[in-house]
């Protein structure tokens, strides 16, 4: 099964999220959990979850993709900041559970002149701190474009928060296909490689999502800016390979790519397309494959 959609807007509520995504052809979706430069959320309408869960279920959706705000800094200096951070993830997690066994995705934060272990140790503190043994929900730390300090733009990173998380079952990495790129991983002319050194940092199994974008800027740019698929310096070749890829194809895949509905539409029918034409996968599959 090809799991295809993009981010939809939440303001109509949860129901008619799920029927936009029937419309557009796509199967799953992600949606940010509150106002995205901000911190206020609206109390959620029980029946209109139920309505989005019985549409899901009915229409063999994949898995929702809960995206935190962007102004979530779980390692930031400055402890207000922090403690932010902290509350709105622990009440996400409590709001998921109208969705569960979903997934919860976050960037991990910038350490702001702190250095990268102690942004790392903050992080890890964070999460340790909010995951419970009882939550259905898989928290997802976001593959970064290594901007200024941002933590999460080495797989090393990724695994060193892992590595302290105590419930470490309740956690994942999302890889974005732009913030990977910009970072230097070159998924253009060496996706085998990238996964392999993937795959020997932090393991593929930690992989559940994909947020799949091309890139304005070349690779190892740090940039983070997000561009239409086939029309940046990924292009149209590398996305094919990475749809079709054994270790990545039966992965959700989001786009979070510069465009409005009739623009996803259109990617979601483009990317159909590629998989069903069953482009030949390179060679390198996830470990214990040949």
């Amino acid at each position: 099964m090809f799991y295809i959609g993009c981010h939809l807007s939440v303001a109509k509520g949860f129901a008619a999220m799920g029927k936009t995504a029937e419309s557009i052809g796509a199967n799953v979706f992600q949606f940010f959990t509150r106002n995205p430069r901000g911190g206020s959320a609206k109390a959620i309408d029980s029946d209109d979850a139920a309505k989005l869960l019985e549409i899901s279920d009915n229409l063999g959706f994949g898995k929702l993709l809960a995206h935190a705000p962007y102004t979530l800094n779980a390692c930031a200096a400055n402890g207000d900041t922090r403690q932010f951070a902290f509350d709105t993830m622990a009440d996400d997690l409590k709001r998921m559970e109208y969705f569960p066994h979903n997934y919860y995705n976050f960037h991990p934060g910038s350490h702001v002149g702190q250095g990268i272990e102690t942004g790392i140790e903050k992080i890890a503190d964070v999460l340790n701190g909010i995951l419970t043994e009882s939550q259905t929900t898989t928290v997802l730390l976001e593959t970064m474009a290594g901007k200024g300090s941002e933590v999460g733009g080495k797989f090393e990173e990724l695994r060193a928060i892992i590595n302290r998380v105590e419930l470490s079952n309740k956690v994942g990495v999302c890889l974005d296909t732009c913030h990977v790129f910009d970072a230097g991983y070159d998924i253009v002319n060496d996706l085998d490689g990238v996964l392999k050194r993937f795959d020997d940092v932090i393991g593929l199994q930690w992989l559940k999502a994909v947020h799949l974008n091309d890139s304005k800027n070349p690779l190892g740019s740090h940039k983070d800016r997000h561009e239409k698929i086939g029309q940046g310096f990924i292009g149209a070749d590398a996305i094919k390979r990475i749809i079709t890829h054994p270790s990545l194809k039966n992965l959700p895949f989001y786009l979070e790519t510069p465009n409005e509905l009739d623009g996803y539409a259109k990617e979601i029918q483009l990317l159909k397309s590629w998989r069903e034409k069953k482009t030949p996968p390179p060679r390198y599959c996830q470990r214990g494959g040949e």
